[in-house]
């Protein structure tokens, strides 16, 4: 039997005086888990070039997971003053994906992932994602999704007319420990304190640094790949992590001899660092978010002419 798509019904004109706030829009996301294997290994590849490509991840039986499933919707509110009933949207998803995934073995379980057919592909995060996406589709109003397959490597896809339907985000996580002190140097001492308080000291400060980086494009049709992971992950190693952690920055990385290393200016160069060679490896640099303290980050979207500073619904994936 098809299941009925649960949208809203249609929406009373918004206004002030709609009772329970009939007619206006809102997001609303909901959670879900469940804990399954893969295994990334191409039949048409033999054993030494499927372990270049994929590393550890290709050797048998495979290995597993406890994924954490975002899924965020959107509309106008019903006359009951909700989106949808949130008690639908938790069996629309446990019907569509958390039961026929759960404690399974992704290579197996749905068609995308049949590597004997030519458009078969590899169960990565980006393209698990997507099959999420085509199953929920139907019967929810979605305009973005989250996969963690761990806390240091996920995916984001949007949902719409308008979005690519092979195109995918994909975040690394990663860190680095760093000491820095913010002065300008044509600046006086008591000038900079003013400015920049405590963190004008003149022997400077550390901090454990925690970054993200997030990339995006057309996941491949028979890797289910957004970009190599690994060569992703040695980019960000390189270019940043070793020149980096346990530097003092102010005199140990040439660029911040002359500029002062603020959280900002430290996420903007490394997205300048990181930019071009993304590009090289086939997928585009969306994002750099860098923490500096529980309370401090910095972010900068490398993609701003093309999407804006951050698309709405991933807005909302980052808030759960």
């Amino acid at each position: 039997m098809t299941a009925t798509r649960l949208t809203a019904p249609p929406a009373a004109p918004a206004s002030s005086t709609a009772p329970h706030g009939r007619g206006r829009p809102c997001v609303i996301t909901r959670r879900a888990g469940f804990s399954a294997s893969h295994l990334y290994r191409l039949p048409e590849l033999d054993e030494a070039e499927n372990a270049r490509r994929f590393g550890p991840c290709s050797i048998a039986p495979g290995h597993g997971h406890n994924y954490e499933l975002i899924v965020a919707m959107g509309g106008p509110l019903d006359a009951d003053g909700m989106v949808l009933n949130l008690s639908d949207v938790k069996h629309a998803i446990r019907r569509e994906v958390t039961d026929p995934l759960d404690f399974r073995c992704l290579n197996g379980v749905w068609p995308e992932f049949d590597l004997s057919r030519p458009e078969g592909r590899l169960p990565t995060t980006e393209a698990l994602l997507l099959a999420i996406r085509d199953r929920l589709a139907p019967h929810l109003p979605l305009v973005a999704l989250r996969l963690h397959e761990h806390t240091n490597l996920w995916a984001d896809v949007l949902a719409g007319p308008t979005t690519d339907p092979m195109e995918a985000f994909l975040s690394i996580r990663t860190h680095f420990a760093a000491a820095h002190r913010l002065a300008r140097p044509e600046l006086s001492q008591s000038e900079n304190e003013a400015i920049y308080g405590k963190c004008a000291r003149p022997h400077g400060h550390g901090h454990n640094y925690l970054l993200d980086v997030t990339v995006r494009g057309p996941i491949d049709p028979r890797t289910g790949m957004v970009c190599d992971l690994a060569e992703l992950q040695r980019l960000v190693n390189d270019l940043v992590v070793e020149p980096f952690d346990h530097t003092f920055l102010n005199k140990d990385v040439e660029h911040f001899a002359t500029c002062v290393p603020t959280a900002e200016n430290i996420a903007l160069h490394i997205a300048d660092l990181l930019s071009e060679p993304i590009a090289a490896s086939g997928a585009r640099l969306h994002r750099v978010r860098l923490q500096e303290s529980p309370n401090n980050a910095a972010e900068v979207f490398a993609e701003t002419p093309q999407l804006g500073m951050a698309p709405a619904a991933l807005e909302a994936l980052a808030a759960v």
